[in-house]
């Protein structure tokens, strides 16, 4: 299997990285069976976590670990969590990806592992002020397809 980065993709990849103030890791969620783009996702991931030391894969086959599918609620192969160091273990932050990161989703991707890193996430006062006035948890799922 060829690369799936080219050189300037890759280029740029590493310049951003070199921010990273914080260990991540990316645990990237498998099955052997009925998995289309499995084995695509891990070697892309294995591919973003070789061009910086502070980012590092761990891949769970959930044939093999239901238990840990069900820690990280993660339903679907390829699935994808980014964790980040915090007071020296890794903390989930509840970033998921469902599928292969690929177009516009591999920017979220690169964006999510700068985010958790750095743990400051900066938003407009409108929406700070919003966030502030909940009063109980909520959920947001954002879903992307390929066009």
């Amino acid at each position: 299997m060829g690369s799936f980065l080219d050189e300037d993709i890759t280029s740029q990849i590493k310049e951003v990285f070199t921010k990273l103030s914080n260990p991540v890791e990316i645990v990237v969620f498998t099955s052997q069976k009925d998995c289309e783009y499995c084995e695509d996702t891990r070697a892309l991931l294995e591919e973003v976590c070789n061009l910086s030391d502070k980012v590092s894969i761990k891949p769970v086959d959930v044939d093999n670990k239901p238990d840990i599918a069900r820690e990280y609620h993660i339903t679907r192969t390829p699935g994808i969590v980014v964790l980040g160091q915090v007071d020296g273990k890794m903390k989930d932050f509840g970033i998921r990806f469902s599928g292969i990161p690929a177009g516009h989703e591999f920017s979220a991707l690169i964006h999510s592992i700068l985010t958790v890193s750095s743990q400051e996430v900066v938003f407009n006062p409108d929406t700070m002020e919003f966030l502030n006035s909940l009063k109980s948890p909520i959920s947001l799922e954002v879903f992307t397809t390929p066009t």
